[in-house]
């Protein structure tokens, strides 16, 4: 046979057997999705996470094209929505978006059903947002500094109110009192529906939330006096940060992140972060994170937020263990 021809019948028989393991290739990497994608939010309706994630629905299923679910599974602290996405197929069609408490819950709950470092990876963390502390317009109390002299001429007499034991703003005040020297009362409510209600009455000396948090009455029934970041969020330049307001060593974010179970194919996730990304990029998202939300856009890579979600469990895990913080 000549040279060319046999040339030829192997590239035709090398073609001929690549071309099944191709075809198995492409069977082992099915289109996605390839369905509805679900969004578990381990909190009730109208809530930040909730309020986020159907601001972001109708942007996700125009940038994937298929329909997308959201799926109320609240419950200790999001921690019973985070069991179930962690349970769920790891096949790029569960999600799971969570608030800060998700670094917290460890911690605090025995026997979460499911390892947070382990059965979630990382996708975003889509922004952050100080805790401001307030009071109500009746107060008398025009800065942070005149509260602490309160609460230190009468310790144990003033009120903060929090979203729950262990929240972050429980925990940020507890930081406070040690460090600034001084006492005041916890009264913890479940959730931001019934504290935001309470602040509104003048029932609390301290309601302690994010904007959102705190129902929209900041400048209104509510005065800001700090807020708990490092540095002054954006959204709120002329509120001093704790710092500031003459106590140091605060740095304390509320954080709105999503996740997926772990093992999630990673060119699933990555095009689930790109989607995720671009729905966060539209003006009529940017503005409502903005305002009502009082969100800072983050957008981060997923190795950013595994950093970050280690730090944050690093940093709030000690502050529960140091100071025995107890879920209820």
């Amino acid at each position: 046979m000549p040279s060319l021809a046999r040339r030829a019948l192997l590239a035709a028989t090398t073609a001929g057997a690549a071309a099944p393991r191709a075809g198995r290739a492409q069977q082992q990497q099915p289109a996605w999705p390839n369905g509805p994608v679900r969004i578990v939010v381990p909190f009730p309706a109208g809530g930040s996470v909730d309020t986020l994630a159907r601001l972001l629905q109708p942007r996700l299923q125009q940038e994937l094209g298929a329909p997308i679910l959201v799926d109320n599974r609240p419950g200790a602290s999001g921690a019973l929505g985070a069991a179930a996405a962690a349970r769920a197929a790891p096949d790029g069609q569960t999600f799971l978006l969570v608030f800060d408490t998700h670094a917290v819950n460890p911690f605090l709950i025995a026997n979460l059903g499911y390892d947070t470092k382990r059965d979630l990876a990382p996708v975003m963390l889509i922004g952050t947002a100080p805790m401001l502390i307030t009071t109500h317009r009746s107060r008398p109390w025009q800065n942070l500094q005149e509260v602490v002299s309160a609460a230190k001429a009468k310790p144990d007499t003033l009120t903060y109110g929090s979203i729950g034991n262990g929240s972050l703003a429980h925990l940020t005040m507890t930081l406070m009192q040690k460090a600034g020297d001084f006492r005041v009362v916890h009264v913890p409510y479940r959730g931001g529906g019934p504290m935001s209600t309470a602040a509104a009455a003048g029932e609390l000396d301290l309601p302690m939330a994010t904007n959102a948090g705190l129902g929209g009455q900041v400048g209104q029934t509510l005065r800001p006096l700090a807020q708990t970041g490092a540095v002054r969020s954006p959204r709120f330049p002329d509120v001093p940060t704790v710092a500031e307001a003459g106590i140091p060593g605060i740095d304390a974010l509320a954080w709105w992140g999503a996740l997926a179970p772990a093992r999630t194919p990673e060119p699933v996730a990555r095009r689930f972060h790109a989607a995720l990304r671009s729905a966060l990029e539209t003006p009529e998202v940017r503005g409502r994170m903005a305002d009502p939300l009082g969100i800072d856009l983050v957008a981060s890579t997923p190795e950013d937020f595994a950093a970050f979600l280690d730090r944050q469990m690093e940093t709030w895990g000690r502050v529960v263990r140091e100071n025995s913080i107890r879920p209820d």
